[in-house]
């Protein structure tokens, strides 16, 4: 049975998380298993029927990415595309909530699955940081094709958010918007040093090694939506056991997209919660503090990881619709405000977050994730 309060004690759940992590990686015989924290379900919990791609985005080098759209309905005016990138071990289902959200507002969302993710050929290996920033931009291109005339938008989630913001600090014409929601930014800089050491070792010897992750840590959760948090471990698209060399490419990422924050340029939104127990306060205060000023910070004191599948995700959407439509106003919900006070408190000294107040939620059948 899972306990019913989310946090206890600040920090907990992160360090036992990354406690998890590093006895994972451990010589064989500690009794423990790798990376804990990225599977919701054993191994033998049932799984969702798999709902089929909308399309299929064929890359320049012949890879295939299977893709979900969701567009606007008959009637409604095309205002702009957006392409939605998922989290680490996470798919095109991604954005099944919020999709059709978008596309009701005239936004048509095309969510693919990433090189490595989803139902792509190379399922369960590591492309690259670099390759995936370069498919991003070849899927920019792409739908600036297939829809002249309309802006195109950059919404990434967790992982999906690195790699937005590292195609937003590249030179040269990208996207029109980019949304960063949550984004991975915990590099290597900000690891303790026997994790990143046992983590660089472990995928030195042993890259594709990916046993059993066992039970995950039981007050870590990526969201207060308990129906998202079991559909996600159902969904056959879920990896539930990544091998160590996609979660070393991951610090790799998160490092990578942390040292690009200051040249970050054109129109972006970030949006981070209060309740993230996933990524530190302090690694997206170090970044929130190395974005340009331009940037549009958005904070939600009820937010947890996977904002748009929170509970309150109608606030989020809607924060981003709004911003999307008018981008030099006051976002509907007040998460601006919440955000300048946030930084003013956090962000320029790098300080960790207050605890997340201790919240009552029946999590019976779920399993926390780190869907990064």
């Amino acid at each position: 049975m899972i306990p019913q309060r989310l946090a206890r004690r600040p920090g907990v759940g992160r360090a036992r998380l990354w406690l998890a992590v590093a006895l994972a990686v451990a010589p064989a015989g500690t009794g423990c298993t790798v990376i804990q924290a990225f599977r919701p379900l054993p191994p033998d919990a049932p799984r969702d029927p798999p709902i089929a791609p909308t399309l299929s985005f064929k890359m320049r080098d012949g890879a295939v990415l299977p893709a979900r759209s969701w567009l606007p309905p008959a009637g409604t005016p095309w205002r702009g595309v957006i392409l939605g990138l998922h989290g680490f071990t996470d798919s095109r289902d991604a954005f099944e909530l919020p999709g059709p959200v978008f596309a009701a507002a005239g936004y048509a969302l095309y969510a693919p699955d990433q090189r490595g993710f989803g139902d792509t050929a190379d399922r369960g290996r590591w492309a690259g940081a670099p390759r995936m920033v370069d498919d991003a931009a070849e899927l920019v291109a792409r739908l600036r094709a297939a829809h002249p005339g309309l802006p195109v938008t950059v919404m990434g989630e967790s992982m999906g958010g690195a790699i937005a913001m590292l195609l937003a600090a590249r030179t040269g014409p990208t996207a029109d918007n980019f949304v960063l929601l949550a984004p991975a930014v915990w590099g290597w800089g900000q690891l303790a040093l026997p994790l990143a050491v046992t983590l660089r070792v472990t995928d030195f010897l042993a890259p594709a090694w990916a046993p059993d992750p066992g039970r995950v840590a039981q007050d870590t959760y990526a969201s207060d939506n308990v129906d998202a948090l079991i559909r996600l471990g159902h969904d056959p698209l879920t990896i539930r056991r990544p091998r160590v060399e996609t979660t070393d490419g991951l610090v790799d990422l998160m490092s990578d997209a942390e040292q690009a924050a200051p040249a970050v340029h054109g129109r972006v939104l970030i949006l981070s919660g209060r309740r993230d127990m996933l990524v530190p306060p302090e690694a997206t205060a170090l970044v929130w503090a190395r974005l340009p000023p331009s940037v549009r910070r958005a904070f939600y004191p009820h937010g947890y990881h996977l904002l748009l599948r929170d509970t309150d995700r109608a606030l989020v959407t809607a924060d981003i619709l709004a911003w999307l439509a008018h981008p030099d106003t006051w976002l509907p919900s007040g998460a601006d405000t919440a955000a300048a006070a946030w930084s003013a408190d956090h962000a320029w000294q790098g300080k960790p977050n207050a605890s997340a107040p201790a919240t009552d939620l029946d999590t019976t059948g779920a399993r926390p994730i780190w869907p990064y």
